[in-house]
């Protein structure tokens, strides 16, 4: 372990993140990758320079990108499940129907809502994406909807569920990070969830008012729909997979063998539906993906997708994200910074904002969502009892922020899974996320007004020292 590292050369660094992104994106529309490598190696010269030894360094840089592996994984498998669903005609029943049942006007809302049923089911705002996901973002493309806007509409929905749902694992892990129970931690989430919202369906409301009513938009209704017969055999058999995947998602089946299992209801639909060359379908598709050749250019953009390698770009950014998010995390910078926010909190609604700055700033710099959770979780907890605030204030703050602002970070583990997931690139959808961008203003909002910021009685207060103490005198022990 090296000294602590000076406030102004952690700023450095976050300095030269920041810097190099920008130049990368706004200037030579380039690939993030290395920015963040190049960040990584700055961070690790700042360290070593403060005593850090390399072989240390390198094992938090490796630890961090273990703990991305379950996405990575997860990742790779939803390439495949996407390229066989689509040969299988799962993805174009989906879009079939679904074109038969909605119109543009009513389009964003009745997605949002979709999404935020099939999220509450799931507790997984990355299932719901993989899913039904994937085929309204095909609704939207043959209704006239802009993909920013549809895609957004998708990750509100999404992420509603991934926020409220006691399945989901996010909403398990805030609770536990701020020391309040699961069912206290969901009541009052309420509070901020529902307006937030309300707010973003009537958004999505104004924004599909007198969408889709000209002949253009209906005529590609037609194409599209027209296309999905010529080259699918459509059949309503065909949506039982992802009613079979958000089921088993329900009953705690873990993410990853339920999607192979979808892997291989894709290819079996491919097969019996289809007329597809099982071999085919497992060796060619699954791994480059879908292919169509209609002879019309925007269904073949639309279902030419999917496959284990496409997902390579994602899964390089992550470990390359991964990689200062280890470096910040090992040599304690992020803490340090974390630190000297808390000495600028003077009240409440300070200390809100603060929370959910930090939980912003680890999403963007460590880029991942749970350490969003864990590090402002175990920081702040203890700033949040000195208040007298309620742990359940705490936890539904670390989920307003850390949570619903994941996916927006285009280098984030959630923000490369939606944008490769979806196909729509993060600052295209980022401003029609209106759930995730209304929630940590609403929050910080009820910080400075007092709204739902419950605070505990005496007796609560003086249990809650009580612990503390027996806690630092376990803590002591183990030092021993």
């Amino acid at each position: 372990m090296g000294r602590s590292i000076p406030l102004w050369q952690i700023l450095l660094v976050m300095l030269v993140l920041i810097a190099s992104l920008m130049w990368t994106i706004l200037v030579i529309d380039g690939y993030v990758h290395i920015p963040l490598i190049i960040t990584a190696a700055f961070g690790t010269i700042i360290a070593i320079a403060n005593g850090f030894k390399w072989n240390y360094i390198e094992k938090g840089i490796i630890n961090n990108i273990g703990r991305s592996m379950q996405a990575i994984l997860i990742l790779l498998t939803v390439g495949m499940l996407i390229g066989t669903w689509i040969e299988g005609g799962i993805v174009p029943a989906m879009i079939y129907y679904g074109l038969m049942i909605m119109s543009p006007s009513v389009y964003l809302v009745a997605t949002c809502l979709i999404c935020c049923i099939v999220s509450l089911a799931t507790g997984s705002s990355w299932t719901t994406a993989g899913t039904v996901g994937v085929a309204l973002i095909g609704i939207g493309a043959g209704l006239g909807i802009p993909l920013g806007m549809a895609a957004g509409a998708i990750i509100s929905g999404a992420y509603f569920g991934d926020k409220m749902s006691p399945l989901s694992d996010t909403t398990n892990l805030a609770p536990a990070m701020a020391g309040s129970s699961l069912f206290e931690h969901i009541r009052h989430m309420v509070y901020t969830t529902t307006p937030s919202l309300v707010l973003a369906l009537i958004l999505y409301a104004i924004l599909g008012m007198g969408r889709g009513s000209d002949t253009a938009s209906l005529n590609q209704v037609e194409i599209l729909m027209a296309a999905m017969q010529e080259n699918f055999n459509i059949s309503l058999i065909l949506l039982l997979p992802p009613l079979f995947i958000i089921a088993m998602v329900m009953f705690r089946i873990p993410a990853l063998p339920g999607l192979i299992i979808g892997v291989v209801l894709g290819v079996i639909c491919a097969v019996v539906f289809q007329g597809s060359d099982a071999g085919e379908v497992i060796t060619v598709t699954a791994y480059d993906g879908y292919v169509l050749e209609s002879g019309n250019e925007f269904v073949d953009e639309l279902l030419t997708r999917g496959g284990f390698q496409s997902m390579y770009y994602t899964v390089g950014l992550i470990i390359s994200a991964m990689c200062i998010g280890g470096v910040l995390d090992a040599t304690n910078m992020l803490r340090t910074l974390c630190e000297y926010l808390l000495k600028l909190a003077k009240g409440t609604g300070s200390l809100v904002l603060i929370t959910v700055v930090t939980c912003i700033v680890t999403n963007a710099t460590a880029s991942d969502q749970y350490l969003s959770l864990i590090l402002p979780g175990r920081m702040y907890k203890e700033a949040f009892e000195d208040r007298r605030l309620k742990n359940k204030n705490l936890s539904r703050i670390l989920e307003d922020s850390g949570t619903l602002t994941s996916p927006l970070v285009p280098w984030n583990t959630c923000g490369t899974y939606q944008a490769t997931t979806l196909g729509v690139a993060t600052m295209t959808y980022f401003p029609y996320c209106f759930l995730n961008l209304l929630n940590p203003l609403i929050s910080i909002f009820y910080g400075f007004t007092g709204i739902t910021m419950e605070k505990m009685t005496d007796e609560e207060y003086e249990e809650c020292m009580r612990q503390r103490s027996l806690d630092a005198e376990l803590a002591a022990r183990t030092m021993e």
